[in-house]
C-alpha cells in the first residue's frame, strides 16, 4: 500500500481548487489584499457558524491568543493558568503581553486541564484561565467557568484545533470572554496561508480587538493606543469562506474515522483519550499512548503509515520556560503523555481501505 501520512492537505484542496481560485480572482480584481471586504465577509460567515455576536480575523492563531491579552488588560505582574499538555502557542500568548504563564497539568484520562488541579494554582495576581479544546475535544466548560466566577477570573477559549466542535450540543467559542483560533492550513479550517481569529460577544472587546489589529487606530492615521500589524490577508479571508461551506461535512468525516478507530481499535497496548458525554469533539488530531512510543512508530513506518508526535515535550519543560524554575515530577500527567503519545492517521479524505489498514496493522502490533 502507498504510504499512509498522519495529515495531507492535498486531496481537500484538489477538490475545492476551482472555488479557490476563483475567489482569489475576486481579491485580485479588487486588489483587497491585507483585510478589507473578503475578510469581512468571513467574519460575517465564522460568527453564524460559531454562534458568536462578533469575529475578527487576524493573522494567526498566536497573534489571536496575544491580543485577548491586551483586550483583557493583562500584562506586567498578572498570571494566566495555562495547561502544561498543549501546544506552546497557548503560553506564548500570555508571555507576549509580559504576563506569567502557570501551568497546571492534565487529567490521566480525558488529557484536558485538570480541573480539580487549577485552586491550587491560582494566588492574587492570576487574572484569567485558557482552557483548551485540545485536539478538538471540548474542555470540561463548566466546571472551569464555575471555578472562574468563585474567583472573578476571566476565561478565555483556545479553539485552536477546535472549530465546530460542540460541549453540550453547542458550539465552542461562545463559553468565555473570547475564543481564539488557529487557521493555520493543517487545521480543520485551515486558510491558504497563515491565518487565525477571535470570537467574542462583548462589543467593546471586539472594537477593541479591532483597533489593536490595525496599529491602535479606529480613524486612518490616527492612532489611539500602540497597536500591531496583525490583519488577516484577503486570500486567505477568501479561502476561508470557500472552506468554511465544507466544514460540517469534512468535521463528521473525521468523527466517522475517530469512531471506527475507537471501536475497532482493540489492542490492549492501545490507550485512548476518553470521551466524556459533553464532548462532540472534531477530531484535529487522534492521539493514543503506547508504552513502547519508538516501537510502536517503527511497526507503523515498516507497514506504510505515517505518524507524528503532538507534543513530545510539556509545556513547562520547554528551554524557553526554564526561568519558571518547573522540574521534571511537577505534572506527571502531561510528562507521560508527552513521553508516550503517537498521532496516527487523521483527515477527512481517509479512504476506507486506508482506515481498514491503519486498524488492521495497530491491531497486529505485539511490541
Amino acid at each position: 500500500m502507498e504510504k499512509i501520512n498522519c495529515l495531507d492537505l492535498k486531496g481537500q484542496h484538489e477538490q475545492i481548487k476551482k472555488e479557490i481560485f476563483d475567489a482569489f480572482e475576486r481579491v485580485y480584481e479588487k486588489t483587497a489584499f491585507s483585510g478589507g471586504p473578503f475578510v469581512e465577509e468571513f467574519e460575517k460567515h465564522f460568527c453564524n457558524y460559531i454562534g458568536a455576536n462578533y469575529a475578527v480575523g487576524v493573522s494567526n492563531g498566536t497573534i489571536a491568543l496575544h491580543m485577548a491579552m491586551l483586550a483583557l488588560n493583562i500584562g506586567v505582574g498578572d498570571e494566566v493558568i495555562v495547561p502544561a499538555n498543549t501546544f506552546i502557542a497557548t503560553a506564548w500568548g500570555v508571555s507576549h503581553a509580559n504576563a506569567t504563564p502557570v501551568f497546571v497539568d492534565c487529567d490521566k484520562d480525558t488529557w484536558q486541564l485538570d480541573v480539580s488541579k487549577i485552586e491550587a494554582a491560582i494566588t492574587p495576581k492570576t487574572k484569567a484561565i485558557i482552557g483548551v479544546h485540545l485536539y478538538g475535544q471540548p474542555f470540561d466548560v463548566d466546571a472551569v467557568l464555575a471555578l472562574c466566577k468563585k474567583h472573578n477570573l476571566y476565561l478565555i477559549e483556545d479553539a485552536a484545533q477546535a472549530q465546530g466542535a460542540r460541549y453540550n450540543g453547542k458550539t465552542v467559542g461562545v463559553f468565555g470572554e473570547m475564543a481564539c483560533y488557529s487557521f493555520y492550513p493543517g487545521k480543520n479550517l485551515g486558510a491558504c496561508g497563515e491565518a487565525g481569529g477571535l470570537t467574542t460577544n462583548n462589543e467593546k472587546y471586539f472594537k477593541h480587538l479591532q483597533s489593536l489589529r490595525n496599529h491602535g487606530s479606529v480613524v486612518r492615521y490616527y492612532h489611539d493606543e500602540i497597536g500591531y500589524n496583525y490583519r488577516m490577508g484577503g486570500l486567505e479571508g477568501a479561502s476561508l469562506t470557500v472552506k468554511l461551506k465544507y466544514l460540517e461535512n469534512w468535521n463528521n468525516r473525521r468523527r466517522e474515522i475517530a469512531f471506527r478507530y475507537q471501536k475497532e481499535i482493540v489492542n490492549p497496548k492501545i490507550k485512548m483519550q476518553s470521551k466524556p458525554s459533553y464532548s462532540d469533539g472534531i477530531y484535529h488530531l487522534f492521539v493514543v499512548t503506547t508504552e513502547n512510543k519508538d516501537a510502536f512508530v517503527k511497526h507503523l513506518v515498516d507497514n506504510s503509515i505515517n505518524a507524528a508526535y503532538h507534543y513530545p515535550v510539556p509545556c513547562h519543560l520547554q528551554k524557553a520556560y526554564q526561568h519558571l524554575k518547573y522540574k521534571l515530577g511537577d505534572f506527571p500527567n502531561s510528562e507521560y503523555l508527552a513521553s508516550h503519545c503517537v498521532s496516527l492517521p487523521m483527515y477527512a479524505e481517509l479512504t476506507d481501505e486506508q482506515v481498514n489498514h491503519v486498524i488492521t496493522i495497530i491491531n497486529q502490533y505485539n511490541g
